[in-house]
């Protein structure tokens, strides 16, 4: 029986499907922000490929379709930014200088722990695009010689842990203002840092649909310079 279900194409999918819908209530649940659902999913997925003795290979082969909705649901987010476009207009030079700076950050953070742990170049350049959304991160790293399975998981980490640990942050920083909030998100967690920028507010959502698309531009131009001087 198991070999009918793993053998079928569609398997990996709605097995991720039916994971993040478990995800998704666990999390209406228990409201603590470890239960984000993505990583509730995570979790249920290698617990579940575990336990069954089932090849991580048989469950990619499906698994692999919802790939081809990380650029559409990325498009998707400029929705919101579209609804909030006077407050871009009003805001757009600290907008433009804190998604900047956050880019730095990015990439001096990269480069000064992979050279203080001695990790391998191709290492370093493959957690280069960390803080972007997926689609854009594995261009990125194929380009400039990284690790496309290194860039997916540290992009899914970064994310995650950006989402849980978002709210802590604002209150010990005291960071209140919903554009700052959004910015903030999206340009260090990508798009489940929008997933939970959209949970505490449009404004939030729109400024984080803004980083995502900006902080990718910007990572696009700068990390193969990165890259070629370390």
């Amino acid at each position: 029986m198991r070999d009918v279900f793993t053998q079928s194409v569609y398997f990996g999918f709605f097995l991720s499907l039916g994971a993040y819908f478990l995800g998704t209530k666990i999390r209406k649940v228990c409201r603590m922000g470890i239960f984000n659902p993505l990583l509730v999913a995570i979790v249920l997925i290698i617990v579940f490929l575990c336990v069954t003795h089932i090849p991580f290979e048989d469950y990619s082969r499906g698994a692999d379709y919802l790939t081809y909705l990380l650029t559409p649901a990325t498009v998707c987010l400029a929705l919101p930014l579209y609804r909030q476009i006077k407050i871009l207009k009003e805001y757009w030079v600290p907008v433009l200088c804190g998604l900047a700076a956050g880019c730095a950050a990015t990439m001096a953070l990269v480069v000064s722990l992979c050279t203080l742990l001695k990790m391998d170049h191709q290492i370093l350049v493959s957690l280069l695009p960390k803080s972007i959304t997926t689609a854009i991160a594995i261009g990125v790293s194929e380009e400039i010689g990284g690790l496309s399975p290194v860039t997916v998981a540290a992009v899914v980490a970064t994310g995650i842990i950006g989402a849980v640990v978002s709210n802590m942050v604002f209150k010990i920083f005291h960071i209140k203002n919903p554009v700052a909030q959004g910015l903030a998100l999206g340009a260090s967690a990508h798009a489940i840092g929008t997933t939970k920028a959209l949970e505490m507010g449009e404004i939030q959502g729109a400024m984080s649909s803004l980083a995502i698309v900006a902080s990718g531009i910007l990572t696009v131009a700068v990390a193969p310079l990165v890259a070629g001087m370390v």
